[in-house]
């Protein structure tokens, strides 16, 4: 008995014992945050990491959903594009997505389903294990619909703090050092003297310092020699030559309009000067996008406005459509393109035809940015190819003398037309037809006189001698100033209608201007027509947006375009497309906090310039690190300077500038190298519209070269210049046998050569190792290496002896090597 009690009573400590032991765990669990693994030691709980929508669940929903749910069908009454229609009720009353209710959301229902009429997506690839738990997670976390990083204005924020605190010499270096860290990674040593003034000179100018200009700045030991060096750099006329051309690659610039005959853009060049002007006097950006977008409607209109409006007439232009009406609205479409993707990276024109697939981007609103531009006429028509894209910005006294001439002859053609409809009257109905085609001057002059009075001859022929008399004082008058540009804009402009499927035949609803939805508001005000004014304005509310310093997306997209071009690769390396289809930023903070300081700094270039060329971040040296490679193979983070190749325009240029023969002449119209006549008969009209330029102009820079789309510049096309049929955000870097080929058998470079050894040879006379060195010293701007002064003595006299080459030839050989080193083509 006793025993019995004594084993209920263990028990029942036991059980107590248990039970507290049992509580202190499960309290000690939430209290501590420790739990046991595999009945070993306890390790501390991770959290869950946060689906993030657009890089985890967008692209599943976009590749297996979209279709069906997206902005053109939405099956079921679902919409998966866009997040106000997500969360909606369904046709079948049920809700596709319920925040942290995986089990109530139809959506995942739909997708885990085996039953063949109920499961999605209906027909292709089933979703994937893991897609499927990344989308409950999702939805169990919230199913939080982030608004994408570009369509949220720019935030204020302070540089972080870091652990090597002296590496830091301005705020960039801060921020680039701060990810730098967090990835246990260091910058790469500072660049020697030599290489940073050629990076500084290509950089700022797109030309190759003298050796004496590298030796001033390596002797120079002050403490802001370096600044010195980018104060001068920026005040030099190549500086807007060389940046000129990164703008002239992103509005599509040429002199010609492509398709088959290629015809030539008149004047175009002077928007080409506009932009090189604009970049020296370093005028704000804000005043540069409003007169390209709006410079005949602004305020103070001048010559320098005017041509700014060639923006508008830089594309492609067909002068014999197979329909009419859509090749207007492909003129329209490139409008769109251009503008949008250029000044705020934005893919409008994927919402031509249907609502964007990816950005929040309606039909309608593609068809509101279009009506901006509706006031344009077409570039031109195959009769007459002048008249909208041409205006007078001549002095007012010869304005005023074409103006009368104009007047004259307008008036007296009048005259001699109705008197020669007179006769035409008369004839036969044959001749009358003959009258209406191009025979109709040999037809006047066989048989007019047979059909008129003698008074009506005589008045006839009178007038005919006054046409004379006209035309031939006309030779007197001084040259007229004629533009590209925007001419004849339409004061009342054409009504904007939605186009179904982007078909210019079928209209749909229509709409008025409006800026894209995305922004957070649609409506606006377009001024009142003024009885005196001349455009209908619209162009100009645009221009001033767009140019607004609060505009969430402009800084962000320029300044990017500028950090690009100091870097070789931008900070969003999609530079047209900030869009969700876009690449996100490396360095989203670093980009904010430059676009705010280049709105604060007035939007002046060359400030900018100094800002990110004067920071350790530019100044580091591209030294490899096999520790950081590992981490960031591609150099995302910037823990070096990427080595670049030249440009094309550089490759050239440098050419002409280390033998002595760059002509530095500015402005003017474009010139036209010397193209071999194989190249030339790849035309459709073998070297049609291919001038010939004296051998000097053909020494000028690179930018000013004339721009045929057909025919772009072999060197230069080997070299990767820009696409000009659409906006070039970013060239193409290729290696390729063709550059090869070029630099070593090229008529240009050999002939090149020869004159960089006749530059030597007068410099230095009969010392072949002091022409080695100042060959050496030219092109690489550099002092040479150990033995390399005796390696190209020992090629020279190789040549001579071995080959039979005279000395002249030897050395002409000699300088082709040296400009066919990758060290020539690429910095380091």
């Amino acid at each position: 008995m006793k025993r019995t009690s004594s084993f209920k009573f263990s028990l029942k400590v036991k059980t107590l014992l248990f039970c507290v032991i049992v509580l202190f765990v499960e309290l000690s669990v939430p209290l501590f945050g420790w739990t046991e693994t595999n009945n070993t030691k306890p390790v501390q709980q991770d959290k869950v990491p946060a689906v993030e929508f657009r890089q985890q669940i967008q692209p599943i929903l976009a590749k297996h959903c979209y279709a069906c749910h997206g902005p053109d069908v939405q099956e079921g009454g679902l919409r998966l594009d866009q997040s106000e229609h997500a969360f909606k009720q369904l046709d079948s009353e049920a809700t596709a997505i319920v925040p942290q209710h995986p089990e109530q959301s139809e959506l995942l229902t739909r997708i885990i389903s085996q039953e063949e009429d109920h499961q999605m997506p209906p027909e292709g690839e089933r979703l994937k294990q893991e897609q499927i738990e990344l989308i409950r997670k999702w939805i169990q976390q919230g199913a939080e619909w982030k608004k994408h990083w570009a369509f949220l204005p720019p935030k204020k924020s302070t540089p972080p703090k870091t652990r090597q605190s002296k590496w830091i010499k301005n705020p960039i270096d801060a921020f680039i050092l701060s990810k730098l860290e967090q990835k246990g990674l260091s910058p790469a040593p500072p660049a020697d003297r030599v290489t940073l003034i050629r990076r500084a000179y290509f950089n700022l100018t797109g030309l190759p310092p003298t050796p004496e200009e590298v030796d001033q700045f390596v002797n120079d030991q002050s403490p802001d020699a370096y600044e010195k060096l980018i104060d001068r750099l920026l005040a030099s006329p190549r500086y807007g030559e060389r940046w000129a051309r990164h703008w002239l690659d992103l509005v599509r610039y040429a002199d010609t309009n492509s398709f088959e005959r290629d015809g030539a853009k008149p004047n175009a060049w002077r928007f080409r000067d506009y932009v090189i002007r604009s970049f020296n006097s370093d005028k704000p950006y804000d005043q540069f996008v409003k007169e390209q977008l709006a410079g005949d409607e602004l305020e103070n209109v001048s010559s320098e406005t005017i041509i700014a409006t060639g923006y508008y007439r830089l594309g492609l232009w067909d002068d014999e459509p197979a329909d009419k009406l859509l090749s207007y609205y492909n003129e329209m479409d490139d409008i769109v393109s251009t503008t949008s993707q250029v000044f705020l990276g934005l893919t409008l024109n994927c919402a031509r035809c249907h609502e964007h697939k990816i950005d929040p981007i309606p039909h309608e609103d593609y068809y509101s940015f279009l009506a901006f531009f509706h006031g344009l006429n077409s570039y031109g028509t195959r009769s007459d190819q002048r008249s909208f894209n041409q205006t007078d910005i001549s002095d007012p006294e010869i304005s005023t003398l074409y103006s009368k001439y104009d007047v004259e002859k307008k008036e007296l053609k009048k005259k001699l037309f109705q008197l020669e409809q007179t006769g035409v009257k008369k004839m036969s109905a044959v001749d009358q037809r003959r009258s209406e085609t191009h025979q109709r001057k040999k037809l006047l002059k066989e048989k007019l006189e047979q059909y008129l009075e003698p008074a009506q001859i005589k008045a006839y022929q009178a007038m005919k001698h006054e046409m004379q008399k006209l035309e031939k004082s006309r030779k007197q008058f001084p040259p007229r100033k004629m533009a590209l540009s925007v001419s004849r804009s339409l004061k009342t402009p054409r009504e904007t209608f939605v186009l179904l499927r982007g078909n210019p035949h079928v209209r749909g609803k229509k709409v008025e201007p409006g800026f894209p939805r995305i922004f957070g508001h649609n409506e606006i005000q377009i001024p009142p027509l003024d009885k005196d004014q001349k455009t209908s304005g619209r162009r100009r509310v645009l221009a001033e947006w767009i140019a607004n310093p609060d505009n969430m997306l402009t800084s962000r997209v320029i300044v990017n375009r500028i950090w690009q071009h100091h870097f070789g690769r931008a900070i969003v390396q999609s530079p047209n497309n900030f869009g969700q289809l876009g690449m996100p930023p490396t360095h989203p903070e670093l980009l904010d906090w430059l676009a705010l300081e280049f709105v604060g700094r007035g939007q002046k270039f060359k400030s900018l310039h100094k800002l990110i060329m004067m920071s350790n971040t530019y100044q580091m040296s591209s030294q490899y690190s096999e520790q950081a490679a590992a981490i960031d193979p591609a150099n995302d983070l910037f823990w070096r300077f990427n080595m670049r190749r030249l440009s094309a325009e550089e490759v050239r240029d440098s050419i002409l500038k280390v033998n002595g023969r760059l002509n530095p002449k500015m402005y003017g119209p474009g010139f036209y190298p010397l193209i071999s006549k194989e190249v030339l008969q790849g035309q459709s009209r073998p070297g049609e519209g291919w001038g010939k330029s004296s051998e000097e102009e053909r020494a000028r820079r690179s930018i000013y070269i004339f721009v045929k789309r057909s025919l772009v510049t072999p060197l230069l096309f080997n070299f990767d210049f820009a696409d000009t049929d659409s906006t070039c955000a970013v060239r193409f870097v290729t290696t390729q046998p063709a550059q090869a080929l070029g630099m070593i058998n090229g008529d240009f470079v050999n002939q090149q050569a020869e004159h960089f050894a006749n530059r030597i040879f007068e410099e230095v006379r009969n010392s072949h190792s002091e022409f080695v060195s100042r060959a050496i010293r030219l092109a690489y701007g550099r002092p040479p290496k150990m033995n390399e002064v005796d390696e190209g003595v020992r090629l020279i006299n190789t040549l001579m002896k071995k080959h039979s080459l005279k000395e002249k030839q030897a050395l002409e050989y000699f300088c082709l090597t040296i400009l066919n080193r990758n060290e020539f083509v690429y910095l380091d």
